[in-house]
């Protein structure tokens, strides 16, 4: 297929209930192999916590999200004024399956 012509071409998503409703995550872990990057995103409420979703991605697209993630911080702050940067937690977390 010709590319300019996917460029122009609509992508209709459908999105579950259950999906749209979304998770909280007051934490996340990042992990890497040459072929891809692992997000762990959890929910800690000491002294325990679980993971609440799981994404993983090649390196190319981890690159585009890290950048439509600054620029979106950025155009946060200029809306709304300065985040100030959390403490990061104390507590050590280990994974267990079960």
């Amino acid at each position: 297929m010709d590319q300019q012509k996917d460029q122009g071409q609509q992508i209709q998503v459908k999105i579950s209930d259950e999906v749209l409703k979304g998770v909280y995550a007051n934490m996340v872990q990042v992990g890497h192999g040459p072929e891809e990057f692992i997000l762990d995103f959890m929910n800690i409420f000491p002294p325990s916590g679980i993971i609440s979703a799981r994404v993983i991605l090649s390196p190319g697209h981890m690159k585009r999200v890290v950048a439509a993630m600054e620029e979106n911080l950025k155009n946060y702050e200029k809306q709304f004024g300065q985040i100030k940067m959390s403490e990061q937690p104390e507590h050590k977390i280990g994974f267990r399956t079960e």
